[in-house]
């Protein structure tokens, strides 16, 4: 994986051109810290930061090629998983190659097909290319939006980057936000408006969406969405399905010129991955898989279940380890860990996060990539096949708006009156989910439990997936660590987008299609396990420490926090150890010490940036 910059139009000279691109794409050298090089004229700049993966002496970006009379430059973050078959059809229509770089695939399906390359590919990805004689840019991202990419436009020109914080440090851009961008923070954070970058200015390419530049004129096309057709299968045809397509899609995605391995959580989608993975390693002679877990200091001790978190995940971790023979690497987080990126994690993010949840991540991260470069992980299962409760609660699916936002009125307790006054948070919330719901693709003549079914699947794939996604990123680009998320396949999406409810629920168990289609792949203990979400600590030494850091807070008079919180209702959180507040203000697991943490976040998010609110 990589990242990249980009300015386009504007006036400026080339020297002076030269120089931003520099700036910019040194606030993302952590996503690409092997390698970086730039192209640059009066009209355009390019860099690029390289994390090697593949070809290393083929690969190199900004890469440029000569055709049909046109010079075009490509930056591009991502990898493809059917390199090999655009390759080939591209080779058919007698192009030549210099490398074995999917970078080269990308930027003559570019030169062959125009707009219409982006349909040819399956991987994850962003890039851009540069038309030099014709002064046009074309944009692009991912299906699914694994790989991110942000713009903004100003004075007549695009700036466009992987991450916020690169277009933050071009000199002509401040750090404001709005009422939109603080209704985002409030109201949905730490997940956002599909397309919205909460500052002011600042958009991010949606999921399957391409984009064009020219003469000052910018234009953004969907180029892809799910489709409703009827689920034709039948039950045994359609396990065998999901089976084969989730097989093809992580055998896909091992290929790799640099170490690789696994995330395993002992959960169903991660032990999945892990097994087929494993399986695949010893059937080319490839030796034994790499795998990682994360465990916190004194969990044993300290560890308390309840709904969300029935057990812990030793116990699996173990079976699929020893029934695959993995070399398993399992990584004790200690508290100073957590709390020590707290704050990195939210400049990673250039926006408050999911506190420790965040922070576990990043330092889980940058451990593993002292061993591998790319591991593949298991986000997007649950979304696609109904893992969350959301998807069978009969209250959750009942509940107005978001069902992971369920702290509307705990929101607005702790904001101050005149703000809540001032912004509908309840009205800004329905509003967004209204639009989303709006789009989804339904099916004529369906019933309405089916047609609520495609609602939710639309809203997790484009809100609560976006958000994991996000998370995934930049905390292992923070680390320079290539993940990949096999569940994310397009053509899994497609399929699962269209089969109806009662197979995926079959036996009344939470991604009970997807167990069947493992049956015989994984254990059977870790089959029919119950879902767990990602482990957090339970750790006493981690909530002095969250407040702690909120009592320096609010020691400060004129802390940022309070221009948007009251101060006393923070207090009596605080005072509480966070239990004040029972309610998740985020999904399932951001309670207690990790809503003090957040909190923190945004405080230091809004020092750090600078944040001017309008």
């Amino acid at each position: 994986m990589c990242g990249f910059v980009g300015w386009v139009g504007s006036p400026a000279r080339e020297e002076e051109r030269s120089s931003i691109v520099d700036q910019m794409a040194k606030t993302i050298e952590h996503r690409g810290p092997d390698a970086y090089k730039k192209w640059v004229r009066e009209q355009a700049g390019f860099g690029h930061q390289r994390l090697i993966v593949v070809d290393p002496k083929g690969g190199v970006q900004p890469m440029v090629r000569q055709a049909n009379g046109e010079e075009y430059i490509l930056c591009y973050n991502g990898e493809l998983y059917n390199t090999e078959d655009v390759r080939k059809l591209l080779k058919a229509k007698g192009w030549t190659f210099q490398g074995h770089s999917d970078t080269e695939v990308v930027l003559l399906s570019y030169i062959e097909w125009g707009e219409q390359c982006v349909q040819k590919f399956n991987g994850i990805f962003a890039f851009s290319v540069w038309e030099v004689n014709k002064q046009c840019l074309f944009i692009a991202r991912d299906r699914l939006g694994v790989k991110p990419l942000f713009y903004n436009e100003q004075n007549g020109g695009l700036t466009f980057a992987s991450e916020i914080k690169a277009l933050l440090a071009h000199p002509e851009k401040d750090a404001s936000i709005s009422e939109q961008g603080i209704l985002e923070v409030l109201t949905l954070g730490p997940s956002r408006t599909p397309g919205n970058g909460v500052f002011d200015g600042i958009h991010e390419v949606r999921p399957g969406f391409y984009a064009t530049w020219s003469a000052g004129v910018f234009k953004e096309k969907r180029y892809w969405n799910v489709e409703s057709r009827e689920h034709k299968d039948t039950w045994e045809e359609t396990v065998e399905r999901v089976r084969d397509l989730f097989t093809d899609a992580v055998q896909r995605q091992l290929v790799s010129d640099v170490k690789l391995g696994t995330f395993l959580s002992g959960g169903v989608d991660s032990s999945a991955i892990t097994s087929i993975a494993a399986n695949y390693y010893k059937k080319e002679n490839l030796g034994n898989l790499k795998t990682f877990s994360i465990d916190y200091e004194e969990q044993e001790k300290f560890f308390k279940s309840n709904a969300f978190q029935p057990d812990r995940d030793l116990t699996y971790i173990q079976l699929v380890q020893k029934e695959h023979k993995t070399k398993h690497f399992t990584l004790e987080a200690s508290v100073e860990d957590l709390v020590s990126r707290l704050q990195r994690s939210v400049e990673l993010r250039d926006l408050p996060g999911m506190a420790d949840v965040d922070s576990s991540l990043l330092w889980f991260c940058e451990k593993i990539k002292n061993h591998v470069t790319v591991a593949l992980s298991g986000e997007c299962a649950d979304e696609i096949f109904g893992g969350y409760p959301w998807f069978y609660r009969k209250e959750d699916r009942d509940r107005k708006g978001f069902p992971w936002i369920r702290s509307i009125s705990e929101r607005e307790n702790l904001v101050r009156e005149d703000v809540v006054q001032r912004f509908d948070l309840e009205n800004y919330m329905l509003k967004r989910y209204q639009n989303s719901i709006g789009e989804a693709p339904l099916l004529d003549g369906e019933k309405e439990s089916a047609s609520k079914h495609r609602q939710m699947l639309y809203l997790n794939m484009n809100w609560f997936m976006q958000t994991l996604l996000e998370r995934k990123d930049r905390m292992s680009m923070g680390a320079s660590l290539e993940v990949r998320v096999p569940f994310s396949d397009h053509r899994i999406v497609e399929y699962a987008y269209n089969i109806p409810w009662e197979m995926k629920h079959f036996g009344n168990q939470e991604k009970g299609l997807l167990r069947q289609a493992l049956y015989g792949i994984l254990p059977d203990k870790v089959l029919h396990r119950k879902k767990n979400p990602y482990p957090k600590t339970f750790h006493p030494d981690y909530t002095k420490a969250v407040t702690v850091w909120m009592k320096e807070i609010l020691s400060q008079p004129n802390a940022p926090i309070f221009n948007l919180f009251d101060r006393k209702a923070l207090e009596q959180l605080n005072e509480s150890e966070g239990k004040a507040i029972n309610t998740p203000w985020f999904g399932q697991l951001m309670t207690g010490p990790q809503l003090i943490a957040h909190l923190c976040q945004i405080n230091y998010w809004l020092t750090v940036y600078r944040i001017k609110i309008n």
